[in-house]
């Protein structure tokens, strides 16, 4: 059992480096992108993780889903994976995006309460980059 904590423990750092590059990478190509956080269930690992891109407001959110910056997301998010020999079959159902307005508005902007709320979907660990 500790040996499978260590190991779980070891990709969380490996996964949270890689999502850190992609955060930096699309804070400059993405307008009104501020951060992104990851979720999962190492019992059902790979098919739980759950990357979360998170805008500044709806306006922005949207605007990049409807444009090629939804493509460069899952480019990202593939690259990261990979970097750290993840493989996903299809890397659309394990990205979602959400917004700070929206989590103000929904749960007063706490996050944790957000994620958690959407954990059923997702996994038990998260880490914000």
């Amino acid at each position: 059992m500790a040996s499978m904590k260590r190991k779980h423990a070891g990709m969380e750092r490996e996964l949270a480096r890689a999502l850190t590059h992609a955060c930096e990478v699309a804070k400059g190509e993405l307008v009104g992108f501020e951060w992104l956080t990851h979720r999962v269930d190492y019992e059902r690992f790979p098919e739980s993780l759950m990357v979360t891109w998170v805008f500044d407001t709806d306006s922005n959110m949207n605007a990049a889903a409807a444009s090629p910056g939804a493509v460069r997301m899952q480019a990202l998010t593939l690259e990261a994976f990979a970097d750290i020999g993840i493989t996903v079959s299809a890397i659309a159902t394990h990205l979602e995006m959400d917004s700070e307005e929206r989590c103000a508005a929904t749960h007063g902007g706490n996050w944790a309460a957000r994620l958690n709320a959407r954990q059923r979907s997702g996994g038990k660990h998260g880490q914000r980059h």
